[in-house]
């Protein structure tokens, strides 16, 4: 009986014991966490989801360094004493469950807007490390203070890199702390004062070209620690370029810019924000729909632009390897001019995504579009050449783009056609709108022009897989037998012209000669065209 009673009485003091250090540990438990998880309280009105960057206010506060900031004990003190963005600390700061939690809700409504006005979370790719967001109160513009990103942006892979080399452009691409001061003519990477170094170059793809050169502001990339305070924050990258040049020719629109353009900026899918230098409004207006196609953001206006845009990537200057033509060999994602044209067909809402078969022309003819030139190797004869057109079944459009023309209204017509026919000249380019398949024929003016006739539109032709033909003038059809006599050497040595310089190349046989085509002879051209629809 008794040793019954000491074993009870054991058993109620084991079990008083528990108890004792249940109570003491849920205690325990509860300290904790009410110490980790204090409420933290953030401003509401941070962050602009409706754009591609984040509006950046200095912080004010004569205490907080990074260490503070970064530390978890302090993060209530530090976000009483300043303002952070929300979105960008919240995964450092919250349990993983109340994260995924948030951004759920979040994503509910941010699903009302527009892909491209959405804000992802943050990783080290896809928002930008503002490097004197939070300044001292005492701080001088000379010593910024410093930035509770610091630690983010050592994950960012820090690299300045320029390419002189090629003979078409000069680009740079630089990947860390990039600012880029409106009204101005720098971009600078932030970086150590052991690696400073500038390059100054113009960033627009006719390199060497004094005159289109001439017309195009230059810019210098520079590396250093001497920058201003970023005002616009963005989560995507930049590109850097020009609009200035020949652009308003419709060639060089496309073989200095746009292809350019998309050869730089397609592999980014939209999200990518373009700072335009030399920039024409009404350029940029007219050519909106590709703009719009490559980039989700207006672009920034270089030149006017007041603000300090701040990215974690940028490129400055545009890929080009080829007149009015990709090399695939090497361009990103081995992008090639097919490729282009069906950008240019999907940007532009074209119809034709082929050539229409022998038995679709069973219900109607097949097209031809002749471009009228207006000024100089211009037509002749030009009714002579549409009747012939008719004669041999074809349904006869003429037409030529007018510099301020709609580029989709036109681009539809070209795309609707079979047969292209024209003049060597900026009219040609319009071949990038015509339908895979079609046929592209290039009147080769009078004067040696045949290799720059293939450069120019021959060997882009052949790259989007259209069907060429090329058709030299002989000197009977040339006006040139208007000025000079037969015996100069205009039409005895015309090679002896190139050797001038391009400036007497085109004074001599591009700005005042006419075309008065031999239409037995042109014949055989058309009959070549339907032959190449028919197969």
């Amino acid at each position: 009986m008794v040793n019954q009673m000491k074993l009870f009485r054991n058993a109620g003091q084991s079990q008083r014991f528990r108890f004792v250090v249940l109570v003491i540990g849920c205690f325990l438990v509860s300290m904790t966490f009410i110490v980790v998880s204090r409420p933290l309280t953030f401003p509401k009105e941070n962050f602009q989801g409706k754009k591609n960057h984040t509006i950046v206010d200095p912080i004010e506060d004569d205490k907080t360094g990074i260490d503070e900031v970064m530390g978890m004990s302090t993060a209530t003190e530090s976000c009483e004493r300043g303002r952070w963005n929300y979105e960008l600390i919240k995964p450092l700061l919250l349990p993983r469950s109340f994260t995924e939690t948030t951004v759920e809700a979040e994503e509910e409504r941010t699903d009302r807007d527009e892909d491209h006005n959405r804000m992802t979370l943050p990783t080290v790719s896809n928002y930008t490390i503002d490097d004197t967001v939070q300044v001292d109160k005492k701080t001088t513009p000379e010593q910024p203070g410093m930035s509770w990103t610091s630690d983010l942006i050592k994950a960012v892979e820090k690299m300045l890199s320029c390419d002189f080399s090629d003979p078409r452009v000069d680009i740079c691409e630089m990947s860390g702390d990039i600012r880029i001061p409106g009204n101005s003519s720098d971009v600078i990477f932030v970086e150590s004062p052991q690696s400073d170094q500038a390059f100054r170059f113009r960033p627009y793809a006719r390199k060497g070209d004094q005159t289109a050169f001439g017309r195009v502001r230059e810019l210098t990339v520079k590396s250093s620690t001497a920058a201003p305070q970023c005002t616009v924050s963005h989560n995507v990258p930049a590109v850097v370029f020009s609009t200035g040049g020949y652009t308003g020719n419709l060639f060089h629109d496309f073989t200095d810019v746009l292809i350019p353009l998309f050869l730089t900026a397609r592999q980014y899918d939209g999200e990518v924000q373009f700072v335009v230098s030399d920039m024409n409004p009404w350029w940029v207006y007219k050519y909106r729909l590709l703009f719009q196609k490559l980039s989700k953001y207006p672009p920034i206006d270089f030149d006017k632009d007041k603000g300090v845009h701040c990215f974690t990537k940028v490129v400055v200057g545009l890929r080009a390897n080829k007149e009015l033509s990709i090399d695939p060999a090497r361009a990103p994602n081995d992008y090639s001019m097919v490729d282009f044209g069906k950008f240019m067909r999907s940007a532009l809402s074209l119809e034709r995504e082929s050539m229409s078969n022998i038995e679709d022309l069973a219900g109607r003819r097949p097209r031809i579009l002749i471009i009228a030139r207006k000024r100089s190797r211009k037509f002749v004869n030009l009714f002579e050449i549409a009747q012939l057109a008719e004669q041999l079944g074809f349904e006869v459009e003429v037409n030529e783009a007018e510099v301020g023309s709609d580029v989709a209204q036109f681009a539809k017509l070209v795309n609707s056609v079979d047969v292209m026919v024209g003049v060597h000249g900026a009219g040609l380019t319009n071949l990038v709108f015509l339908p895979p398949n079609a046929t592209v024929i290039q009147v080769v003016p009078w004067g040696g022009l045949e290799w720059l006739s293939m450069l120019d539109f021959g060997d882009p032709a052949k790259d989007m897989k259209l069907n060429y033909v090329q058709y030299s003038i002989d000197i009977e059809e040339s006006s040139l037998t208007e000025q000079y006599p037969r015996d100069h050497p205009v039409f005895k040595d015309p090679l002896s012209f190139h050797k001038q310089g391009f400036h007497v190349l085109r004074s001599t046989f591009m700005a005042n000669q006419n075309v008065k085509l031999d239409v037995n002879k042109f014949k055989s051209v058309l009959w070549k065209a339907l032959e190449h629809i028919i197969q």
